[in-house]
């Protein structure tokens, strides 16, 4: 909402083209003109009353399923072929340890809210996948927006940068923008950002183009793009139009382009990180945000551990368990970590049982996440996994409350209803409840 109107203006503005649609969509289902635009009102008065506890949102993703008992929840105590292959390391929270492969993390674990009591019911990778990347379960009938397409539509963009960037690469169907307009798609670097090649596409002009040229370019595309306007008003065209339009900000904006310059950063501080791909990948995320990028997502590594999974985990794990501790001290030390949350998850966990193949399998009933900063609780352990990690025993996290307390947090209400095609209103989370027990 534009800062200037105040919600009851707001709500009188001159009506787009999909409002239009949800307003034929009211009168269908019985409701007025007056009490669709109370309903606006209502929408935008709460809007303004939500106050937002972070700026941005860094989610890091570790696609393939982690195993919790490998990660955040061992089980020292339950039998060998429950404990798996691995020892502990206690963390600086009296009386909790994690994997003997998270010792970096162990140390900052004040800092973090570590969920042991996720759950969902999809098993299968892609409906998993889906359930993080969007806070809905999959249906046929309607492909629901990302969460980063859904900061980006409702935040937008600061500082002429892009409001949603993924790391390296838009990681899955899921994380785009599902039922949203495509101008609220992720940006991809397109580059890995530990490789000495390292260069982001698009943010630099051919060497054949000269600034002259460009603006000529930029001034003939502007014509065109005026008469397709005029012609015919779509989403598509609109989408183009702001893509173009970011490109062209992001590459005439010497300040825009800096912020994907990791050479800038001193040495010291990119080998806390680790010269490696985690470290590098997260040491990016938190450039960005720093700049100004609303929400960043980075993948990281391959948790399918089905077979063999103390050697697979060592290789996954470590690196990681660097990178991650030096992100959350980065931004502590820079002061950014109250104003950005930082979110961690991955598509569900594995079997308590190690399998035949010295690995675990698919298991969606609990696993763990994490949380650090954006006015989410310090040195929490929230809900518990029973002995063996089969079955939420305190306190079980659903997606649905899980996505409806992160939207909160950045000051979005996880109850608002978008427009999908058709006119259709959907609300951004549904039957989702802010967990007040996970906040500072």
């Amino acid at each position: 909402m534009d800062p200037k109107l105040s919600p009851l203006s707001s709500a009188f503005a001159k009506p787009s083209r999909r409002e239009f649609l949800y307003a034929g969509l009211a009168g269908g289902l019985g409701l007025t003109l007056g009490d669709l635009l109370k309903l606006r009102a209502a929408e935008a008065e709460s809007d303004s009353a939500l106050v937002a506890k972070a700026d941005s949102l860094i989610h890091i993703y570790l696609p393939g399923g982690a195993a919790a008992q490998e990660m955040w929840d061992p089980k020292p105590q339950a039998p060998s072929e429950y404990r798996g292959p691995l020892s502990t390391v206690d963390t600086v929270i009296p009386g909790v340890k994690f994997s003997q492969y998270l010792k970096n993390t162990a140390k900052i674990a004040d800092r973090l809210t570590v969920v042991r009591s996720m759950t969902h019911g999809e098993a299968a990778h892609e409906r998993g996948t889906h359930n993080m990347f969007t806070g809905y379960r999959p249906s046929p009938a309607l492909a629901y927006p990302s969460f980063g397409s859904v900061v980006s539509h409702e935040l937008g963009s600061r500082n002429q940068l892009p409001p949603y960037v993924c790391v390296p690469n838009v990681p899955n169907e899921f994380a785009g923008t599902g039922y949203l307009s495509t101008a609220f798609g992720p940006f991809a670097l397109g580059s890995e950002p530990s490789s000495d090649a390292f260069k982001v596409r698009d943010l630099s002009l051919p060497a054949s183009v000269s600034p002259e040229r460009f603006e000529r370019r930029r001034s003939i595309l502007d014509t065109v793009d005026s008469h397709f306007r005029y012609m015919e008003q779509s989403d598509a065209l609109r989408a183009m139009d702001s893509f173009y339009e970011s490109a062209y900000s992001m590459i005439s904006s010497p300040s825009a382009r800096e912020a994907f310059n990791l050479s800038a950063e001193p040495a010291q501080l990119r080998d806390s990180y680790g010269r490696h791909v985690a470290g590098q990948r997260l040491l990016m995320a938190r450039r960005l945000v720093e700049s100004g990028v609303r929400m960043v997502s980075v993948t990281f590594g391959g948790w399918d551990h089905h077979t063999n999974i103390a050697r697979a985990i060592e290789t996954n794990a470590t690196p990681f368990d660097q990178a991650f501790a030096a992100l959350i001290t980065d931004l502590e030390q820079r002061g950014m970590l109250d104003r950005t949350l930082v979110m961690l998850s991955s598509e569900f966990g594995r079997t308590p049982k190690i399998n035949k193949d010295a690995g675990r399998d698919h298991w969606p009933r609990v696993f763990s996440v994490a949380f650090a900063g954006g006015g989410f609780k310090r040195g929490l352990i929230y809900g518990a996994s029973d002995a063996t990690g089969a079955e939420p025993d305190s306190n079980p996290l659903t997606v649905e409350n899980m996505s409806a307390t992160v939207f909160h947090q950045l000051g979005i209400r996880p109850d608002k209803h978008l427009v999908a095609a058709g006119g259709r209103p959907v609300s951004i989370v549904k039957d989702g409840q802010v967990v007040s027990d996970l906040l500072a």
